[in-house]
């Protein structure tokens, strides 16, 4: 990938930042190709080829998420091989079934192993595998499709029945649902009651509060993630699969409040309860991605509200980001001292040679590439030419160029792209913080990481809440944008496990660790799909859990100014998002359970 462009136009350029692209309908997801017909033909057996390694592909990508073999192909052939997105909900849904503790009273309330194919034998006789008749699926009547329904978001056969009848074939789907919930309740009512016999009776008066505790936990946990599948199916049906309707960008772009006004913008949010930590977890992504991705991205991180935030209100460069967490949302504080808003209180030298036709106060979204000398040289004779005043044809060619590539003013006509060290400065890093590497990777490593002011004000409640220090699972570390945060608000870390494939990131932030002489212990693991149950396992055990999971997941696929594979969640990176979620669902059951 050519980093520093030669050319005038972007639409060339593979960008790995967002930008200030409009945001628009994402490519439709790539279509796996379906079953050939059976022949003799070159062209079919070229046909079965290719469906055999498109099902191959899709089979290795969800058994690199964690998921089984068996599983997948349980799931694939349940749902077709074109809809991704539904393969992955049926995979989590098998999950939380087969874990779930009227399946298997051995496992904690909740926790979902997709990776555990104990249960998922070919030959298994499930109440999913009564469905899968297709002459029989068509032959459906509107009570058999709710049953359908009801087996599908994990019920058994009897209970959707049973529901049906209590409630009349004309209940709505969630309505049904609840009625389960209500039976399942009072059925585990009586399994408590049945399980303390006469003589436990003494003791029974001393513990009934703890046991009724318990039985509510359980039935919780047991329903938990099956509700959410159940809530989201139901919301996408009312919205006519508008996605846009689900979740829109807010317009200004100031989340739940800033330290300017952030008495005056008060807002009530109620965490979902599945949300409720521990751990506290927090996630970032481009704002403006590609339509239903933010839907998307809130119902898999438990229909949590997500916080838009322009960074433009905390420093003088625009970042549109939306943030997903269960952070608490009051007595928040930012860095101090604040970061100055405008170009030219930034960088007060370039005012001297800044035209008075460029009304510029703010910089675009820093990105990872820059404006090549060509362009820049062009401009240049493009104004002398012009005389003392260019034509307005001409200068708007320049303030085109210069808000795209953010370009400033450092002589006589002459402009040119902000150094590293001014990104470094604009994004809230220290000083020379990514210098020992290469220029064009240095543009590469910011244009992808946090903007630190930003994030440090979500994250300022978090001082208080741990005084001696808290242990951090940083997925997809960067060059160290929430290590440095925290820092900046003396949050002292007291270990820190760091996922992050890019060698020249890895190093970036062990040198500042070391630069900084951090006190606590710096952990590092290259790869989040190589991070499993049984590693996260040792680690809790280790440490004692996790008091926060961060991170924001490539953003590659989703960025409004790439042109070329704006593929969504189904991108070959950006689809890593399933991994954080994977990942922090494993760290909350696990933690659950010790």
């Amino acid at each position: 990938m050519d980093w520093v462009s030669d050319s005038d136009g972007g639409d060339e350029v593979d960008w790995e930042s967002d930008g200030e692209g409009e945001e628009g309908q994402a490519p439709p997801i790539r279509d796996v190709p379906s079953s050939s017909e059976a022949g003799s033909s070159k062209k079919d057996s070229e046909g079965g080829a290719s469906k055999s390694r498109s099902n191959s592909n899709l089979t290795a990508h969800f058994v690199a998420m964690g998921f089984s073999e068996k599983m997948v192909a349980k799931a694939i052939k349940g749902n077709g091989e074109g809809d991704s997105e539904a393969i992955l909900e049926l995979l989590l849904t098998y999950g939380a079934i087969d874990k779930s503790p009227s399946q298997e009273e051995g496992s904690p309330a909740g926790c979902s192993s997709p990776s555990d194919d104990d249960n998922w034998d070919e030959d298994d006789n499930s109440d999913l595998d009564d469905f899968e008749d297709k002459d029989f699926v068509e032959e459906l009547a509107e009570k058999d499709k709710k049953l359908l329904t009801l087996v599908e978001m994990g019920f058994t056969t009897k209970e959707a029945a049973s529901a049906i009848e209590r409630c009349g074939q004309d209940a709505p789907v969630s309505e049904l649902a609840d009625s389960i919930y209500a039976a399942q309740t009072a059925e585990t009512d009586s399994i408590y009651a049945a399980s303390w016999s006469a003589q436990d009776e003494p003791f029974c008066r001393f513990t009934s509060f703890s046991r009724d505790n318990k039985r509510r936990k359980f039935m919780e946990d047991s329903n938990n993630k099956r509700r959410r599948y159940i809530d989201q199916k139901n919301r996408n049906k009312n919205v006519s699969h508008n996605d846009d309707d689900m979740i829109a960008l807010p317009n200004p772009m100031i989340g739940f409040g800033l330290p300017t006004n952030s008495m005056m913008h008060v807002v009530n949010r109620r965490l979902p309860e599945a949300a409720i930590g521990p751990p506290y977890f927090y996630y970032e992504n481009v704002a403006l991605a590609p339509k239903g991705v933010w839907a998307t991205i809130s119902r898999f991180l438990y229909d949590i509200e997500p916080e838009f935030v322009d960074s433009k209100y905390f420093c003088a460069a625009a970042r549109k980001r939306g943030y997903i967490h269960n952070l608490p949302i009051e007595n928040r504080f930012p860095l101090l001292p604040m970061p100055p808003k405008t170009i030219h209180e930034a960088f007060p030298l370039t005012k001297k040679w800044w035209p008075s036709w460029d009304h510029r106060t703010q910089f675009n979204c820093l990105q990872t590439c820059i404006a090549s000398a060509k362009l820049t040289e062009r401009i240049r004779r493009a104004l002398i030419e012009s005389g003392d005043l260019p034509s307005p044809r001409v200068q708007q060619y320049v303030l085109n160029e210069c808000r795209k590539w953010n370009l400033v003013w450092v002589g006589l006509n002459k402009v040119a792209p902000l150094e590293p060290d001014e990104i470094e400065y604009l994004l809230g890093f220290p000083r020379n913080h990514t210098r020992g590497i290469s220029r064009t990777e240095r543009y590469r490593s910011l244009g992808n990481s946090f903007q630190v002011d930003t994030v440090a004000y979500h994250l300022s409640v978090l001082k208080d809440m741990f005084p001696n220090g808290l242990t951090v699972l940083s997925l997809f570390s960067g060059i160290g944008g929430a290590e440095v945060a925290l820092h900046r608000l003396g949050v002292h870390m007291k270990t820190v496990v760091s996922v992050e494939i890019s060698e020249i990131n890895r190093n970036v932030l062990r040198s500042w660790w070391e630069q900084t002489n951090q006190t606590g212990k710096l952990i590092e693991f290259v790869d989040v799909q190589q991070v499993n149950s049984d590693r996260l396992e040792q680690l809790i055990s280790t440490f004692g859990g996790f008091d926060l999971v961060i991170g924001g997941s490539p953003c590659n696929n989703l960025a409004g100014s790439n042109r070329h594979s704006r593929d969504g969640l189904e991108g070959e990176q950006s689809a890593l998002f399933y991994h954080y979620f994977r990942i922090l669902d494993l760290v909350k059951c696990i933690m659950g359970k010790n």
